[in-house]
């Protein structure tokens, strides 16, 4: 069994930067790689970032590159967004992920995910 849980959203003015943390507890060997998938209302969920645990690649959707950086420990612990230059597309509810691979994580077909944290951004 794996538990997800986000923190660290909350209310930030476009511009501003927000850190995203995800706790990982339980059968950690059971994925290989993590990522950030968001939600707005009315939309559907769409990725955001992912890790791969062996070798720290990353990989980003074209929205947010240059802009958000997704990180980990090395225990597989954790696994952070640090989103910078924030947009109001951006306000969503953010949900960590975890799968067997970079592939299963960036198309949201891994077995685990958290309860999410929301992120406002506004003037």
């Amino acid at each position: 069994q794996v538990q997800l849980v986000e923190s660290g959203g909350g209310l930030v003015q476009p511009g501003g930067s927000l850190r995203l943390s995800c706790a990982v507890s339980g059968r950690t060997s059971s994925f290989y790689a993590m990522g950030w998938f968001r939600q707005a209302p009315g939309k559907g969920r769409e990725f955001v970032a992912a890790i791969r645990w062996n070798d720290d690649s990353t990989y980003y959707a074209d929205s947010v590159k240059g802009r958000f950086t997704i990180s980990g420990d090395n225990a597989k612990n954790s696994v952070y967004l640090q989103m910078n230059g924030l947009k109001l597309e951006d306000a969503a509810v953010y949900y960590c992920h975890a799968g067997n691979s970079l592939v299963v994580v960036t198309k949201g077909l891994g077995d685990y995910w958290g309860q999410g944290t929301q992120v406002t951004v506004s003037s």
